[in-house]
Formats: C-alpha cells, sequence, structure tokens
C-alpha cells in the first residue's frame, strides 16, 4: 500500500527519552514513565501500560470553576507508555520552564504538562467579575506544559513605558511580574449609544510578554 498519508512526516516514531514532545503542529506526544496531568478528555490515543484518573482541583478551585464556568478539569496519567493529545485540531506549543519562572495561563488553553509543575488557579487581580470572572492557572517550577490555541497566536512584549491592553475573551496568558488592572476604553456616552463591543480591557503593566489567540470568543457550537 503506497500514500503520502505513510511518509515520515505522519508516522509517529519510538520514543527516545521521557517526556512530550510536539507529534505535529495539532498533537502533543508524551512519553510517560511514572505520572503526567493532562486535560481532560485530550486523549487521542495511546499504547503501553497507561493508567487515566481524574484528578480533583481542591475546594477552592471546583468553587471558582463552577461561579465562571472556567477551570482546568485535569486527568492523571501514570505508568510507562506513550500518549498522545490534542484538543479540536488546535496549534499545540510546547514551553519549557525553568525553576523560579512562573507562568499564568486561561485553563482553557492548557494541554498538559509534566507533574513536576505546581499549579493553582487565581484570581486575575484587579479583574473584579468581569467576563463571568477572571481565574486563571498560575503555573510555577520546573518542567514542561503544552499549550493549545485556536489559530496562530501572538506574543507581545510588555514594557513599563508601553503597557499592553487585551481583550479578556483573547488572553491566552502573560509572564510573572505583571500586574493587572482593568481598562475603560469607551465613554459612558458611548456604551449608552450601543458601543463599539470594546468597553473593557485587560491592562498589563511591567517587564514581560503576553499572549493573545486571533479570536475574542469561541464559536458557539451549539447553534442553528
Amino acid at each position: 500500500m503506497k500514500s503520502d498519508l505513510f511518509s515520515s512526516e505522519h508516522l509517529a516514531q519510538p520514543a527516545t527519552a521521557p517526556g512530550m514532545t510536539l507529534q505535529n503542529s495539532k498533537s502533543i506526544k508524551y512519553a510517560v514513565n511514572g505520572e503526567m496531568h493532562a486535560r481532560q478528555g485530550s486523549m487521542i490515543a495511546f499504547r503501553g501500560n497507561l493508567q487515566f484518573e481524574r484528578k480533583g482541583q481542591g475546594i477552592g478551585g471546583l468553587l471558582k470553576r463552577a461561579v465562571t464556568g472556567e477551570g482546568l478539569p485535569l486527568m492523571a496519567v501514570r505508568g510507562q507508555g506513550e500518549a498522545w493529545f490534542a484538543h479540536e485540531a488546535a496549534n499545540c506549543f510546547i514551553v519549557e520552564m525553568d525553576q523560579g519562572d512562573q507562568l499564568t495561563i486561561n485553563g482553557r488553553n492548557v494541554l498538559c504538562f509534566d507533574a513536576t509543575l505546581s499549579y493553582e488557579i487565581r484570581t486575575v487581580k484587579g479583574a473584579g467579575m468581569v467576563g463571568g470572572g477572571l481565574f486563571n492557572s498560575v503555573f510555577s517550577g520546573y518542567g514542561k506544559i503544552g499549550l493549545m490555541c485556536e489559530g496562530t497566536p501572538i506574543v507581545i512584549p510588555v514594557t513599563g513605558a508601553q503597557p499592553v491592553y487585551v481583550d479578556t475573551d483573547a488572553v491566552v496568558g502573560w509572564s510573572q511580574h505583571l500586574t493587572t488592572t482593568l481598562h475603560r476604553s469607551q465613554s459612558v456616552g458611548s456604551m449608552v449609544r450601543g458601543g463599539s463591543g470594546e468597553a473593557v480591557q485587560l491592562m498589563l503593566q511591567g517587564e514581560g510578554f503576553v499572549i493573545v489567540r486571533p479570536s475574542e470568543a469561541r464559536p458557539d457550537r451549539t447553534a442553528n
């Protein structure tokens, strides 16, 4: 049987070392030797001796998720083998973190991560309850995290002299040492007249970067 489908570009090769690698732009392969964590429902294939177990977020995390509809529903993957992860053909990226690094990520953009990383769900400072309340996952420690994004993400530098304003529905995450506050870019009079649809943004100040996706809102898949 012959086809371009069977070329090395598409063929899953045996892992040479434990950990995560990009299988392609839409999926991540993880060679498991012990334990790792992934988004519930994101496993698309596996081989070897692996067990998948729902992982709780703790009472605080569950309460925040119930209030906001956001959060990070996780499963622990344990054993020895290889697993592939993806979500709705979103683009995938791997970020390698060193000890002392910290990365704030929207829960909807997390695909999988090393068990050596720690995370907690925090309220975005200065955001109050706008947009359903902004609760993001803050990762720290040493290891890799697999991210996903609808479309090609944009990484925008933030400097002390030039803050960046982002749509709360488009933001993927940002680096440590940035402060967040709400910014109203529309006058009350304009809002009364219907406005531009861009009334409030999240302002990030300091030195670092912010990641945004080229889409403000996820399409409603339940709509007719």
